[in-house]
């Protein structure tokens, strides 16, 4: 007798691959679309998203204030009044500290110029032997500005046109200044709705891998914010204040240069080194001011590895540096400030997204291959030897 099933197909049909395949540029086609919205949107979109990270940082806090026994509304106004207090006092303390080291370094740059030209040009021509004054010779710069002066005009009347053209940009970031903290308190009040909102969105199949990796992204990227950012304020305000207690003029400025380029490794201690050098040479010039700078050096990368790192970073797999770095360049190039603002979330899911690819890849068929594979009870006794992992028994 004739069996059916002989005459089944064992590969998928025809119609099922062309199902597939259009459903896969329906997706991709949706994602352009998004990113073309992103893109026409920016300016719009700009003090949305700020105040939606906003909201998200401050979330926490105002669901721990909520578990304190205190109302939704009480809490997010006790949170938003508390950011506001915080700016105010970024804007009070440090912002005439810092308007005050940039005044001192205005002031001190003919200092700067003429130990540049006198001490440190001759040096490197000894040391390279290299004519380098001919180069920074002011004729020769009088010459080659007069010899491109038309380019150099076309360039200024393009920038000229170009801001009679944005005004009403500039009107635009100022009513966006204006409407970010009212979108920030909306942000707070609602936040944990618009999160089930778009959790009830989600097919309930794939539910419990969306949670997951929602959250594996809110902690990276909150590990990230809380670890890295706060080590670049302690490390900002330490080298700061260690410069200005050797005595340099512009020690604070250069401690919060060394604070911001702490994320990227060595480079914010190299800024330390190499600009408080500096600066210690052309103001002092002697080595009991160098000596101080390096101490200063010294004793915040003690504390950062001893200390600030294990206790605030600790272990956790955040955000690689370069990757950060990659992100904020990329987002500003694609997407203006929009993009800078958003490379941080992109970058946190992009790569909780990476690693769970992995985990599906190390699991599947590809990468197992079709070889069926015996795993051995670790606890399984063959005469008297007990049996590890995948290790064979001895045999006698």
């Amino acid at each position: 007798m004739h069996d059916p099933s002989m005459n089944e197909p064992t590969h998928p049909e025809p119609l099922a691959e062309i199902a597939r395949l259009l459903r896969r540029v329906q997706w991709a086609a949706i994602a352009f679309a998004v990113l073309w919205l992103v893109w026409i949107l920016a300016p719009i979109l700009t003090p949305f998203v700020m105040a939606a990270l906003l909201g998200w940082l401050g979330d926490p806090l105002v669901d721990r204030l909520e578990r304190a026994g205190r109302s939704r509304n009480v809490a997010v106004t006790l949170v938003f009044l508390g950011m506001i207090l915080l700016l105010v006092l970024v804007l009070v303390l440090v912002v005439p500290v810092i308007e005050d080291q940039i005044t001192t370094l205005i002031q001190s740059l003919p200092r700067y110029r003429d130990w540049f030209i006198g001490t440190a040009l001759p040096w490197m021509e000894r040391k390279t032997g290299m004519q380098l004054t001919v180069w920074l010779d002011l004729d020769r710069i009088i010459e080659l500005v007069r010899s491109h002066w038309q380019e150099a005009g076309g360039v200024a009347a393009s920038m000229l046109g170009y801001l009679s053209r944005s005004g009403f940009a500039l009107l635009a970031w100022i009513a966006n200044i204006v409407l970010l903290p009212v979108l920030t308190f909306f942000f707070l009040r609602d936040w944990d709705v618009m999160v089930e909102r778009v959790a009830a969105m989600v097919p309930r199949n794939q539910i419990d891998t969306v949670r997951r990796l929602a959250r594996e992204s809110s902690e990276m990227l909150g590990g990230f914010l809380r670890g890295q950012f706060l080590v670049m304020l302690i490390l900002g305000v330490m080298y700061g204040l260690g410069l200005w207690w050797v005595g340099l003029d512009l020690g604070i400025l250069i401690g919060v240069v060394a604070g911001i380029l702490t994320f990227v490794p060595y480079l914010g201690p190299a800024a330390v080194v190499v600009l408080g050098g500096i600066a210690a040479v052309v103001q002092y010039g002697d080595w009991r001011h160098i000596l101080g700078v390096l101490a200063v050096f010294g004793i915040g990368q003690v504390i950062e590895s001893y200390w600030l790192t294990p206790k605030l970073v600790g272990d956790r797999i955040g955000l690689h540096p370069v990757a950060v770095i990659f992100a904020v360049l990329a987002g500003g190039q694609l997407f203006g400030f929009l993009g800078m603002l958003l490379a941080l979330p992109v970058a946190a899911v992009a790569n909780v997204l990476l690693r769970y690819a992995h985990e599906r890849y190390t699991h599947s068929r590809l990468y197992a291959g079709d070889e069926p594979v015996i795993l051995l009870d670790p606890y399984v006794s063959n005469g008297g030897i007990v049996v590890t992992g995948s290790q064979e028994p001895d045999k006698e």
